[in-house]
């Protein structure tokens, strides 16, 4: 095999989109801190009973492990960050109120998640713990939002669905882990059929509720025939309240609903939420409540945030025109020197030709140069 052939769904970063996905990096995380979000940097390599405990065990085939030869203990290289974000705010901070937390760094995964997807995603993410109102969600949402904008993703769509709703209806029957899951991927396909043939069993108004919510999607007037159609109970009441709440605010995107859309059942607690754009095979953001990701580590507090791949939104937006940049002679006398280091300072990007060569390159445009009139050095156009 030749030595530059690199694992199957891992790539390196050429020049121009490198760029881009530095951009967008920086306008995430100033977008996330103007919200007050404070930056965190956990590492990429764990003690792999931290990266798998509580919430964590789901990652537990997409994690690379290996041995620490230190200690001999077992180690995992992160496959998502917000375990070890959850892990910073109880152990690390352990502040009594509300903590906002952002970061950006690549995680690793055994095998892509979605079709073409890379190994390596760059992850954004922010995650706001301590509150356990319905305005923690909509704050997720709106910065989810925002980012999105910022990264100038066009037509936005947000699709809502909240757990508590399939929990509220299975509560009090007596099914097996097994046969749960079976429940759940029948519902998220919307099998109705197959999920009539597991439920065949349980009581009437469960039964029906679950065949009903496959039918319960699309804009805000599902909430009122869910309402109407499901088994009355508190945790149904909250879950659709708090839907409504959060779609209320939602401002220049197009907002629907499914309610058997059960994806990360296991991980979330309350309500969840996928923003997607035309054009792209997946949604861009997932997030929502998971108030259960820091009891693995002794705090067990209200939690709710978001995540998204840095690298798939340079895939779905245009790109970026070339930074534009001023040629100039190698410097050999003081005055280009000066003249060069002061255009550096003023933000400019100023690319001096050595003798002899061009000067080839895939993001910068240079447009200006700097000449010698007398004395004097001074930029004119090309």
């Amino acid at each position: 095999m030749s030595a530059w052939v690199l694992p199957d769904h891992i790539a390196d970063v050429l020049p121009s989109e490198a760029r881009h996905i530095e951009e967008l990096r920086r306008g995430l995380l100033d977008t996330a801190r103007s919200y007050g979000y404070e930056l965190v940097m956990p590492p990429l390599l764990e003690h792999l009973d931290s990266l798998l405990s509580g919430a964590g065990e789901a990652l537990d085939l997409l994690t690379f492990k290996l041995v620490d030869q230190l200690s001999g203990r077992s180690l995992g290289l992160r496959a998502d960050t917000t375990q070890q974000v959850a892990r910073i705010d109880a152990h690390l901070l352990n502040r009594r109120g509300v903590t906002r937390l952002c970061y950006c760094g690549p995680v690793l995964h055994t095998r892509p998640d979605r079709p073409h997807a890379t190994r390596e995603p760059l992850q954004f993410g922010a995650e706001i713990y301590g509150h356990a109102g319905v305005e923690a969600d909509i704050e997720s949402v709106l910065l989810a939002l925002q980012c999105l904008r910022i990264a100038q993703v066009p037509q936005l769509s947000v699709d809502l669905a909240d757990v508590r709703i399939v929990r509220s209806l299975l509560a009090g029957v007596p099914v097996g882990l097994a046969h749960l899951n079976q429940v759940h991927a029948a519902l998220a396909a919307k099998d109705a059929s197959e999920l009539a043939r597991l439920t065949r069993d349980f009581p009437a108004p469960s039964r029906e509720g679950l065949l009903a919510l496959l039918q319960l999607y699309g804009d805000e007037k599902v909430l009122d025939e869910a309402k109407k159609v499901l088994r009355p109970a508190s945790a149904l009441d909250q879950a659709l309240s708090d839907l409504r709440a959060i779609a209320s605010r939602v401002d220049g995107a197009r907002v629907t609903f499914d309610l058997a859309d059960l994806r990360g059942y296991a991980y979330y607690s309350g309500a969840r939420f996928a923003v997607y754009t035309p054009g792209a095979s997946d949604a861009l953001v997932r997030g929502g409540r998971y108030d259960e990701v820091g009891a693995a580590f002794g705090r067990n507090r209200p939690a709710a945030g978001f995540s998204l791949d840095v690298k798939q939104l340079v895939s779905v937006v245009s790109p970026r025109p070339l930074k534009a940049a001023i040629r100039a002679p190698w410097a050999v006398d003081a005055g280009a020197a000066a003249a060069i280091a002061a255009l550096r300072r003023q933000g400019e990007t100023v690319v001096c030709m050595l003798s002899g060569h061009g000067s080839e390159v895939d993001e910068f445009c240079c447009d200006r140069e700097l000449v010698r009139d007398g004395d004097q050095w001074h930029v004119r156009a090309l």
